[in-house]
């Protein structure tokens, strides 16, 4: 019998504003949710980082969700997803959700000659995470993986169709095309802010893959098989980030809009 459901928010996390690209997808599918967003601000970018400087990050990051009562967490960003994720996902009593195995799934769905590319962080990269997983699913795919480093900082600044956004745009994706992809997966949640440049680049031959739009989708199966559909008339939409708040503000509006009024600055433990 279906119950009220649960109105408790929704926590997303990211090193930034990449997450936001989850936060546009999770508004159009579930306009009734709230969420808290939580952009790590003081860390990013997070493609450097060592696991354990990733690993301290997701709990204390988490640990401040739970304390505002989250019903579930979306991890809306390749790197957590792809080296923390599936270490930590099992400690807590709320579904944890990433960006990798949906984006995955739908890589290899996607793919006509099995030849598939993923633009991701270094430590993404590194992780081997999105081949891991996809030859999971299909081990005849080949998998071509590419770090593209000045990406988040290029969407973190708000340059989202600039010269210098052009010129890495071809610099990271042209040895992709060169192997013979069909499909590209976006592995880091701040890239397709940078979609229609790279769609552009890539050609109609090329299925370019958002992971946010498949990460709600699942995260909608795991809320309908444990009733935790929100229906809230009026949602909340909480911003929190752990540095730079005025840059954070500036560029997520100029990202998703309105939707964010505020946001607020907070010193983890």
């Amino acid at each position: 019998m279906f119950g009220l459901g649960d109105n408790r928010p929704i926590g997303i996390l990211d090193s930034g504003v990449g997450g936001l690209t989850v936060v546009r997808s999770l508004m159009e599918k579930l306009p009734e949710e709230s969420f808290i967003y939580f952009g790590d601000t003081a860390h990013l970018p997070y493609g450097s980082k060592s696991e354990p400087e990733l690993m301290r990050y997701a709990r204390e990051i988490i640990a401040f969700l739970l304390k505002h009562e989250v019903k579930a967490i979306i991890v809306a960003c390749g790197t957590h997803s792809s080296i923390t994720l599936p270490h930590i996902a099992e400690d807590y009593d709320i579904p944890l959700m990433g960006v990798v195995k949906a984006a995955a799934s739908c890589a290899v769905k996607a793919s006509r000659n099995r030849r598939i590319g993923i633009a991701a962080t270094q430590a993404t990269v590194n992780s081997r995470a999105y081949t891991g997983e996809i030859q999971r699913l299909n081990p005849d795919c080949q998998v071509f993986e590419t770090a593209c480093p000045q990406f988040v900082p290029l969407v973190e600044s708000g340059k989202l169709e600039d010269g210098e956004t052009m010129q890495a745009v071809a610099e990271y994706l042209q040895p992709l095309l060169g192997q013979g992809i069909d499909s590209l997966v976006l592995g880091c949640t701040h890239y397709p802010f940078l979609s229609r440049l790279i769609e552009n680049f890539v050609g109609k031959g090329v299925e370019v893959i958002d992971p946010s739009c498949k990460t709600v989708e699942q995260a909608m199966g795991i809320f309908a098989e444990k009733n935790l559909f929100g229906h809230n008339p009026d949602p909340s939409r909480t911003f929190y980030v752990s540095g730079n708040d005025e840059s954070f503000y500036k560029v997520g509006r100029l990202l998703i809009g309105d939707t964010i009024k505020k946001v607020l600055k907070v010193k983890l433990d």
